[in-house]
């Protein structure tokens, strides 16, 4: 089924078709930001400028009120045209959508914060740690804030900073002693003993430059600490992150593309007409459709559901999950097909299938992990029949 199944508004029209409009240029320098694990300045840049980074702020606060239904059609489309570009930009409209339906900051920081995304600030949590992982399985930190009169000094290294040669502000996960729990500092970009690290060097992603955050000795006054986490940061109910799979159901949709494409143009000299008239070819079209399809109503409907209530938020947390790891396994199952029907020369660089193949994988370890949804799964089938007997 199509994307354009699940459009609902002219807002969402209008955003989708001006980020379709502009897929050339967002393409442009997806090879060779890749090949050369170099940010796609000048696709951030472009978002930036148009005003999609602030559309997740309430109207209130200059925004368009954006939900996360409306994310996830964006980030799909965004996916599927670059997913480095999607998935780097995807974090800042996560956290900045949560932040405000929530209401998780004082209003005087709510007020402050809004003004600076308005005027192009963008934002990414740095939780993550090499020794500790991330603190959503309920890891301590070992990034520490120490508290000297009105402010806290902090020190650390964070992973998996995502957008890090181009990000405004940093929350910053970090251990607050006096609080016995993770804090969250909100820390702008040019703010003394802070620097990125520049060891980003992975398969998959390569363009979305996630090096390490360090903090040495960075002093920040303590009205930013903007949030203080009670339990494991992944109990949390938080529909903003199906920003995460969406850009993966648009690397999924776009290696279905190719694929047919391919197969509707490719005529060995083996053959009369084209490949795609191959019943064989037409069975992995029909599956790789299937998987899409199925990824695609999955998240859509969890989405649909929260935004509708007619289930409980335990249930929803479940299916939030689910829907994250529905649509991932799903599109590595549709490169996986894809790459079938396009035989070894998907394996050349200068076809985007491996680049599509690679980038993928990361989706296995953004969160939630596939063990701790499959985990929550277990738990709930167990508590539905011990409440039945």
């Amino acid at each position: 089924m199509s994307r354009d199944l699940f459009i609902k508004n002219e807002f969402q029209k209008k955003w989708i078709d001006k980020i379709e409009d502009h897929k050339e240029s967002l393409q442009k320098y997806a090879e060779k930001n890749d090949l050369n694990s170099e940010f796609p300045y000048e696709n951030i840049n472009w978002l930036i400028e148009e005003g999609y980074t602030k559309i997740v702020l309430p109207k209130s606060y200059g925004g368009e009120g954006a939900t996360p239904e409306d994310v996830v059609l964006f980030q799909e489309t965004l996916g599927k045209i670059d997913g480095a570009t999607a998935l780097a930009i995807g974090w800042h409209m996560g956290v900045v959508g949560q932040i405000y339906q929530e209401k998780l900051w004082t209003k005087e920081l709510l007020d402050e914060f809004a003004k600076e995304v308005v005027n192009g600030a963008i934002v990414n949590r740095a939780v993550s740690e090499a020794e500790t992982g991330s603190p959503t399985r309920g890891a301590r930190p070992s990034t520490n804030a120490e508290h000297k009169g009105d402010h806290y000094i902090i020190n650390g290294v964070k992973t998996f900073t995502t957008m890090s040669q181009r990000l405004t502000h940093f929350l910053v996960g970090a251990y607050v002693p006096e609080k016995e729990a993770l804090g969250f500092f909100l820390i702008p970009r040019d703010t003394e003993g802070l620097s990125i690290a520049e060891n980003w060097n992975m398969v998959g992603m390569r363009a979305t430059e996630s090096h390490d955050l360090v903090l040495d000795d960075v002093k920040i006054h303590e009205k930013y600490l903007v949030e203080v986490a009670n339990g494991p940061r992944g109990n949390n109910i938080n529909p903003w992150n199906l920003h995460i799979p969406a850009v993966y159901l648009g690397i999924g949709q776009a290696a279905r593309d190719y694929a047919i494409d391919f197969a509707n143009e490719y005529s060995p000299g083996s053959i009369e007409g084209v490949i795609a008239d191959i019943p064989a070819v037409q069975q992995n079209i029909g599956n790789m459709e299937l998987e899409l399809t199925t990824a695609r109503h999955y998240i859509y409907s969890v989405i649909d559901k929260y935004l509708n209530p007619s289930i409980t938020d335990a249930q929803i947390d479940v299916e939030l999950g689910v829907a994250k790891h529905v649509v991932v396994n799903h599109s590595i199952k549709i490169i996986d097909i894809a790459m079938r029907i396009v035989g070894a020369k998907s394996l050349q660089m200068e076809r985007p299938l491996q680049r599509y193949y690679r980038d993928i994988r990361a989706g296995l370890h953004n969160p939630p992990m596939d063990d701790v949804t499959i985990t929550k799964l277990a738990k709930k089938a167990r508590e539905e029949r011990n409440n039945i007997q």
